[in-house]
């Protein structure tokens, strides 16, 4: 059963600041306002709402299910928060405005509208479990920090055809944490070549390489024979200061994926529902 609520308030929400219209029964006209986007701000909105209807239930919707906005408002148990998807919004905007044009008043409006007509269309908020969201928010995060790694190896490998493609072909995967010592250790050609083949075949071992015995010989004849690409000190010069930095920004990455996969991990098996997802195959590992 859905409570009485004592006002209908719909937020236009922003980076900075957010319009909100309030519609409260028996009133005709809406009120209207702005909030700053600030925990204080939210905090003493929040309050002063509690204390004009006495702590009764207050329905808000905006155009988001999840945010910074939204987990400041789900800390207050009177407002109960109804969330709009976007294209619900924006082709109930172009009911009245064809152009499709955005204007934070009219929007606060709009979605005050969709709240007051069309509640029983949406569905107000059922956050999950501490623990499935907290698991929910460190998978999402993991990915994007793969994603990141991917398109850093994708960076790193621009400037390696420049002046270093050799190396291209002494590294299955540019973003391994082998590749990427190797670059921060020997930036350019002349640097590894330099360097006696004791040290380069003690750098391998070192980083547990699967290139060992005659394979590892054969590394290191490579790397003694190869040829520089260019001649050009401006080439070399510029691009191995982009190798390093790309293999830094890679270092860390490779630092803190492991990192979220032992808290993921970790979680897991704490979770209620471990035995029943174990049991699915292929579904925990």
């Amino acid at each position: 059963m859905e409570p009485q609520f004592a006002a209908l308030i719909a937020i236009d929400w922003a980076d900075q600041k957010h319009v909100w219209a309030m519609e409260i029964p028996g009133q005709t006209k809406p009120q209207m306002g702005s909030l700053s986007h600030s925990p204080e701000a939210v905090d003493a909105w929040a309050a002063e709402l509690a204390g004009r209807f006495g702590g009764q239930p207050i329905a808000v919707a905006l155009e988001q299910s999840r945010g910074p906005l939204v987990f400041m408002l789900t800390k207050y148990p009177h407002l109960i928060i109804y969330p709009v998807h976007c294209s619900t919004l924006a082709n109930y905007r172009k009911s009245f405005r064809p152009s499709g044009a955005k204007d934070d008043p009219i929007n606060a409006q709009l979605i005050l509208d969709i709240l007051a007509r069309h509640r029983d269309k949406l569905r107000p908020l059922r956050t999950d479990t501490v623990e499935t969201r907290t698991i929910q928010f460190l998978v999402e995060e993991r990915r994007k920090l793969v994603d990141q790694k991917t398109a850093y190896t994708n960076r790193l490998t621009a400037p390696l055809k420049m002046y270093f493609p050799q190396a291209l072909q002494w590294f299955s995967e540019l973003g391994s944490p082998i590749a990427v010592a190797f670059f921060e250790r020997w930036p350019t050609l002349s640097d590894v070549q330099k360097s006696r083949s004791t040290t380069i075949r003690k750098f391998y071992t070192s980083h547990n390489s699967r290139t060992g015995g005659d394979c590892l010989d054969k590394r290191i004849e490579e790397i003694q024979k190869a040829v520089a690409a260019t001649h050009d000190e401006a080439v070399t010069a510029s691009y191995s200061v982009a190798v390093l930095a790309w293999a830094g920004l890679l270092k860390q990455l490779l630092v803190a994926i492991p990192n979220y996969d032992r808290r993921i991990d970790l979680l897991a098996k704490k979770h209620p529902d471990y035995a029943l997802m174990k049991s699915f195959p292929g579904v925990v590992q």
